[in-house]
């Protein structure tokens, strides 16, 4: 891929590297990483603990930098990203690449040296996941980019809970699976009032290639899978009453925006969609932050 952006002819700052690792996301999946560690049943050292969840926030930051360097054509042309580093020229692009590959190989290592293999494994998995699948080959192929790349934000649960007890179970593929069908709404409500962005730098996003209709049907159809889904760690006996009653609403809230989007006709500007974007980060915060509650109170009684 051609470097379409020169250097801005100062030398890089610590926040230019800081934003490489895409924060606000990263903030996501190390939330959702903690909660899969404290519901994890099982003990695990404080310090291996800590130790966990640092693997896991500078895995997810490398593999935003890489996504970075590989997307830097298409963030000089978008809004939303045109003010990045690297399309700003305020990093190189082989600098940022370096950073990341580093970064992933520390974590992975740390990982497996100091916690276990099958935590070091799913790690591993997520960040070739996220850059060699979504980043390489689905972004700018399909409209089911979001779909299926969204397992690799789905996976930091699981990444916690085996921190904690060395394997997979059902309950923490329930977990992965929130944040699998939590995705395509959150990431297709964006979409709807950032068409012309997606339109302009050629990503096939649903609305661009579908049109807003079907992006609306299909927001609708996963936020419906999803209701149930928010339920399941309670169903399969993995959290309690705080989690259940949280979980409920939450999704029930949820649906409710989605029925607002689907209903929205076009002349009202998106509105729906940009509530329901909002909302939708609010949901995957609060739904894990209820986990949490739950696990800490059925510790301490």
């Amino acid at each position: 891929m051609p470097d379409t952006v020169a250097l801005s002819g100062r030398p890089a700052q610590v926040r230019d590297y800081y934003q490489l690792l895409k924060p606000r996301v990263m903030s996501l999946v190390v939330f959702t990483g903690v909660a899969g560690l404290i519901a994890a049943p099982g003990d695990i050292h404080p310090l291996l603990a800590a130790v966990a969840i640092l693997c896991i926030t500078v895995g997810a930051g490398a593999a935003g930098a890489i996504n970075m360097w590989y997307d830097r054509d298409i963030d000089a042309v978008m809004t939303r990203t045109r003010g990045r580093p690297l399309p700003m020229g305020r990093v190189p692009a082989e600098e940022a690449l370096a950073f990341g590959v580093v970064l992933s190989l520390f974590s992975v290592a740390l990982m497996a040296i100091a916690v276990n293999y099958a935590a070091a494994g799913l790690l591993a998995g997520t960040i070739l996941f996220y850059v060699f699948i979504y980043t390489m080959w689905l972004k700018r192929r399909t409209p089911q980019n979001i779909v299926i790349g969204g397992a690799a934000g789905a996976f930091p649960p699981m990444i916690g809970w085996a921190a904690v007890t060395g394997d997979v179970s059902l309950a923490s593929i329930a977990l992965f699976a929130i944040i699998f069908f939590w995705t395509p709404p959150h990431f297709w409500a964006l979409a709807l009032f950032r068409a012309g962005d997606y339109g302009k730098a050629g990503v096939p996003m649903l609305p661009v290639v579908a049109g807003r209709e079907a992006t609306k049907r299909q927001i609708f159809i996963y936020t419906a899978i999803l209701f149930p889904l928010g339920l399941a760690p309670w169903a399969l006996g993995a959290a309690g009453a705080v989690y259940g009653l949280s979980a409920l609403v939450l999704g029930g809230l949820f649906l409710v925006s989605a029925i607002a989007v689907l209903r929205e006709p076009d002349a009202a500007g998106d509105k729906a969609a940009k509530r329901m974007f909002g909302y939708s980060i609010f949901y995957l915060f609060a739904i894990f932050g209820a986990l949490m509650i739950d696990a800490a109170q059925a510790a301490w009684l």
